[in-house]
């Protein structure tokens, strides 16, 4: 089978590749000229471990190819995919469909024969009857189907996520594009990997369903957390004793700064506009996005209340930007409301990440970027921990002590253990737990 695969974003890149690893022939186009150049010498536009290798060996086994030249590939291809960006829409929040639908446009007038027009980009309920307007109007003669098949990538994870997926969602009214479906996904037939043929309106509900539910979560532990703090109880417990519930499993529920990146923010909000649209408002979700957005916000006030109410003239060192580990994603991150609210307030900082530095240079001003968590550390007030990096857990708190000015540290994603800090010498404040003050001076 051949695939094209418009767009070589995280969605295109990493699914393409995948796809190719299956043994179908894959070409990933993109209007990017320099980004297909650079991907050709081997720089992947995208941080995702093992990508770069699964990149490397498809191409030498000749199944993975990267042009600019649309046209040409969708010709040759049995199933086109979309997989270009739908970022919310300054105004309204609603997903901005304009890639999408050029996209269709171009695919109108490249296809040759039965094609199917597979919508991987995560787009509000009714666009695949809106792609299929698209291309109809543009290719009247045009003999195709198109399919709704939603992504659940994590990034960080996402190949594994690819190639052993706790589902896959294919929204389908056709049976012979049905067909085309299960033959691409076979290698997953084979693992006994579930998959839900449904209506595409279904399917492109259930991804919106999914990502809200999972940032409903999120928000829900960070809500019990501020109330842990209140009443001297500790989220992490609270986060095991309802986890091992097997109805609510403990997946999502470890408190933090609040949920950001590429998918939850966006899908969330377009999901608020999409359902008021509709006429059947989702409250619970509008009030997920208000919560979390107010909760990145305030997460400054915390470094300043450990700091002694005051930070103008301090220095203040920052481990990790990006939103999560094992991505260079800047998108939402919560660093992008903190740092520059801390800046506000006087302070100087001083920041490490060892993926998302290069993105976060482009978004983050009066910044001064350092080689190492140590680095970051030298001569500083006080320690911030906004991302989870494996790399952070491993610091050495004599050393970290020795680099500060004053042993404070104010870890947002609680990857310490307090009574271990506190002996440490530290003053240690993290999120839903009692914050302690040294033990040994």
């Amino acid at each position: 089978m051949r695939i094209a695969m418009i767009g070589t974003g995280y969605v295109g890149l990493v699914s393409g590749t995948c796809f190719s690893e299956f043994g179908w022939d894959v070409t990933c186009v993109d209007v990017d000229a320099a980004k297909i150049e650079r991907i050709h010498a081997g720089q992947m536009p995208i941080y995702e471990p093992g990508l770069p290798e699964l990149v490397q060996s498809n191409v030498d086994a000749g199944r993975l190819h990267f042009t600019t030249d649309l046209r040409s590939a969708v010709a040759a291809a049995d199933a086109v995919f979309i997989a270009v960006g739908t970022p919310s829409r300054r105004g309204d929040g609603h997903a901005d469909l304009s890639y999408v639908y050029k996209a269709a446009e171009e695919i109108a007038a490249g296809m040759d024969g039965y094609t199917v027009v597979v919508t991987k980009s995560t787009v509000p309920v009714g666009t695949s009857a809106e792609v299929a307007r698209v291309i109809s109007e543009a290719r009247p003669d045009a003999d195709f189907d198109v399919v709704s098949n939603p992504e659940f990538l994590r990034e960080g994870s996402a190949i594994n996520d690819f190639m052993r997926p706790d589902r896959v969602v294919i929204g389908a009214s056709e049976e012979r594009a049905r067909e085309v479906m299960r033959r691409l996904y076979r290698p997953l037939f084979l693992l006994e990997t579930p998959i839900l043929f449904t209506e595409p309106q279904t399917s492109e509900l259930i991804k919106y369903a999914a990502n809200s539910f999972l940032a409903t979560k999120i928000t829900f532990i960070n809500e019990f957390a501020d109330l842990c703090e209140k009443v001297g109880a500790n989220v992490q417990d609270v986060s095991r004793g309802i986890g091992l519930d097997g109805r609510i499993g403990p997946k999502f529920l470890h408190a933090g700064p609040g949920y950001g990146g590429s998918c939850f923010p966006k899908d969330t909000l377009a999901l608020v506009r999409t359902a008021k649209d509709a006429g059947s408002p989702i409250s619970l979700v509008e009030q997920v996005v208000k919560v979390n957005d107010a909760r990145k916000v305030g997460m400054a006030d915390r470094v300043v209340a450990a700091c002694g109410g005051d930070i103008s003239g301090k220095t203040i060192a920052v481990l990790g930007v990006t939103f999560k580990p094992n991505t260079d994603d800047m998108r939402d991150a919560p660093s992008l409301d903190v740092i520059p609210r801390l800046i506000e307030q006087g302070a100087r900082l001083r920041a490490y990440d060892p993926a998302g530095m290069d993105e976060a240079r482009t978004m983050l001003s009066d910044v001064e970027w350092c080689d190492d968590s140590y680095a970051a550390m030298d001569g500083a007030d006080a320690v911030l921990i906004l991302t989870e990096w494996n790399e952070f857990r491993a610091i050495d708190p004599e050393k970290a002590k020795a680099r500060l000015k004053q042993p404070i540290m104010v870890d947002l994603r609680n990857i310490y253990r307090p009574d271990e800090m506190a002996a440490a010498g530290f003053h240690y404040s993290s999120i839903g737990r009692p914050t302690v003050a040294p033990t040994e001076e």
